[in-house]
């Protein structure tokens, strides 16, 4: 079913309500009307990284671990597997009359906001701090999620639009600022995108952009979105963000003015309890029956496509016997794998031979958490395999002792001990006589994410402070490596963490795992063995624990992100960022074809190593403009590869000319009045990256 039949079946069914029902299919939770045969429908679902908050599912890496792979291919198949499933919990929901919150098809899902400051808590459920592969990795996941039949698998949802990235604790009444520029160079991008790959949804995010509310904004839903991007599709708000409107925002002075504000300006969907007060503003002339019509309108077109009102639904016979199905499993295991981002390997140290090494010590707060596998937005998976169970799957000859040595962090006073566990002596005495101490430090969701109430002196309403682990883990580990001196370091973590210059220099490795899903220890313990080569690369820059980060509120891209970052900042780790088991070698850049739509690069590969690894190729973009500031990198393609020991490949990579062009300070994309070079390697060409990488840079002039 095509959008325009869609919306004729959406138009003849709303044309047979009253103007109270129309009204009551506005809401999140949509109220049946049995006289025309509609069945209640639960608009609100979520499925970041796997189908969420509705029993069993595969939990995937989360959002940023799945950024980190570079891999647009593996998204996609990854959001075809959460659709699948979401379509086999939707056919058991329907069969037993279960259409409570969370048992639909429309899922708010991706969040494609820009993580432009690594304190946020939020950072992970997004692809990283660059607009070209955050609009890559969620114009994949849509197409992946909503299929490509005749009608809709599952219907998607780009978030938070636009400009919202905390912080945490101001967003219900935050205006963040941002000149043109800064918007359609890095806030908007991402949004486009995916509504030309044809999303269903859009969701306004709590905070207001340039004065005005996001759901309630002429500028971002009726200009950009409905006129500018011609969008077809529904727009809802975030939870609870149409009475900020009023109680936070102060945009008006009542409730029900607030549910009209947003409704004549486009918010099709409320979810939250705004949309309660439309009959009372319907009644006071604020809204006419009209502007209910249309949004009905529109909310039905999704549900339509969505096939709810076929004689024969389709998808029906998807069994739920696919809900973490070994099939499922093993792309979650892949995806995992090639989340990995193997940061520091002194030495080459890893991979270790499970012969050699028979006393083994998996010690600190992630050892054995099941929940800083998960993230959040999560499902709960069938089967769990922490960092401690993958290193007893995969060493099953030695001897594994595990200990937690101490929480995430310590209370700052005694009286909230309660519950937490410091055991500091049974960490070490776990490390005493062991060959290899695997130290899993990091964080959770009970610290880091939405709109949290913990304050101290590094978390802040699940936003971050400092970019530093906790006092209390820095101790653990400290104290760790001077009884063992094989230390491997495995962060589990949303964000970017600098576990400081001197822990760096007694560890023998690093690996920044983020929330690497249920299977994510075994993907640790065999890349520790070498059962794999890792290929994840850094989807946000790692600075130092110390920088001096722009301020939190200001939106200014001034300063940020690899892009605009000041070049005399020497971070810790760069974007785009991650080592492999073997040398890669790059030769023969080929321009193979140049036109105003693209540019098409050849290049070769060479694994000159002994291992056999995949390796993601990047293409970035520098250029230069008289008319405005320009990126100090931009990247704009990429390119997975694998390649066998000794083996050497030509891989094309295609690069649309949208991510070359400057923006200019009106917000004009142009091409660039100076000279464009691209630079092909597995890496960012910046000078930081030169220091930590052994591979080699091609470059080539357009």
């Amino acid at each position: 079913m095509n959008y325009n039949e869609a919306r004729l079946k959406a138009e003849k069914l709303v044309s047979q309500m009253t103007v109270e029902e129309k009204a009551s299919q506005l809401l999140f939770d949509s109220p049946a009307i049995e006289r025309l045969g509609i069945e209640e429908y639960n608009w609100w679902n979520e499925a970041s990284h796997g189908v969420a908050r509705a029993g069993t599912a595969t939990v995937f890496p989360h959002a940023i671990a799945l950024a980190a792979s570079f891999n647009p291919e593996l998204i996609f198949n990854v959001a075809d597997a959460i659709s699948t499933e979401g379509r086999a919990k939707y056919n058991r929901s329907v069969k037993y009359g279960d259409r409570d919150i969370f048992k639909g098809l429309t899922y708010w899902t991706p969040n494609i906001n820009i993580f432009r400051d690594p304190r946020w808590g939020r950072g992970q459920e997004t692809f990283g701090e660059d607009p070209f592969l955050t609009a890559t990795m969620g114009t994949q996941f849509v197409k992946g999620l909503q299929g490509d039949g005749e009608f809709l698998k599952a219907a998607g949802c780009a978030k938070h639009y636009a400009v919202h990235s905390g912080p945490e604790s101001l967003r219900h009444g935050f205006d963040a600022k941002a000149n043109d520029k800064d918007m359609w160079e890095t806030y908007l991008p991402a949004f486009q995108k995916l509504v030309e790959a044809g999303v269903a949804g859009v969701m306004g995010a709590y905070n207001r952009t340039n004065t005005e509310p996001c759901c309630a904004s002429k500028t971002l839903i009726g200009d950009i979105l409905r006129k500018q991007w011609s969008f077809k599709g529904y727009f809802v708000s975030d939870c609870g963000a149409v009475l900020d409107i009023s109680q936070h925002h102060h945009f008006v002075e009542t409730d029900t003015e607030a549910a009209a504000v947003a409704l004549k300006n486009g918010c099709n969907l409320n979810c939250g309890q705004a949309y309660r007060y439309l009959m009372d503003a319907y009644e006071e002339d604020l809204i006419t029956e009209e502007d209910l019509t249309q949004s009905a309108i529109q909310n039905y077109t999704i549900r339509y496509l969505l096939g709810e009102f076929e004689e024969k639904r389709p998808y029906s016979d998807i069994d739920f016997d696919k809900l973490d199905c070994e099939e499922h499993k093993q792309l979650n295991l892949e995806a995992a794998k090639e989340s990995m981002v193997l940061l520091q390997n002194t030495d080459n140290f890893l991979p270790v031979n499970p012969e050699k090494y028979k006393n083994i010590a998996v010690v600190g707060p992630n050892a054995s958490s099941i929940i800083a596998l998960e993230g959040n937005y999560n499902g709960k998976a069938s089967e769990y395999v922490t960092v401690a169970d993958g290193m007893r799957k995969v060493f099953p000859d030695s001897n594994i002792r595990v200990a937690q040595g101490c929480n995430l962090f310590a209370p700052e006073k005694k009286n909230d001990w309660d519950g937490f566990v410091y055991n500091l002596s049974g960490g070490l005495s776990a490390c005493e006589g062991a060959d290899l101490a695997v130290l899993c430090l990091g964080y959770d969701r009970t610290v880091e994410g939405e709109d949290m109430k913990i304050d101290d002196d590094i978390f802040m309403g699940g936003d971050r402070k400092k970019l530093y682990l906790p006092k209390v883990q820095t101790d653990l580990a400290e104290k760790v490596c001077e009884i063992c001196e094989n230390v491997v370091i495995v962060v589990m973590a949303g964000s970017a963490v600098d576990i400081g210059e001197s822990l760096s220099k007694k560890v023998k490795a690093v690996i920044h795992a983020w929330y690497p899903g249920s299977l994510g220890g075994l993907a640790v313990a065999e890349l520790l063995a070498g059962e794999y080569s890792p290929s994840g690369k850094t989807p946000l820059t790692f600075h130092k624990g110390d920088a001096e980060i722009p301020e939190f509120t200001d939106y200014s891209m001034t300063g940020r992100t690899y892009r605009f970052l000041n070049k005399e900042e020497k971070v810790v780790y760069p974007y785009g960022f991650g080592l492999t088991y073997t040398q890669f070698e790059f030769s023969s850049l080929e321009i193979k074809e140049k036109t105003d739509e693209k540019i098409k690069l050849s290049v070769t590969v060479s694994n000159k190593g002994n291992v056999s690894s995949k390796n993601k190729v990047q293409v970035y973009a520098s250029y230069s403009d008289s008319r405005t500031v320009t990126p100090n990198f931009q990247l704009c393609a990429i390119t997975p590869v694998e390649v066998r020991a000794g083996e050497r490949k030509t891989v094309e990579l295609c690069i649309d000319r949208y991510w070359v062009k400057a923006v200019l300070e009106n917000g004009q994309r142009v091409e660039p009045d100076g000279e464009i070079t691209l630079y092909v390697s597995d890496r960012q060409p910046d000078e930081r990256s030169n220091e930590l990488s052994t591979s080699n840079v091609l470059s080539i002039k357009l």
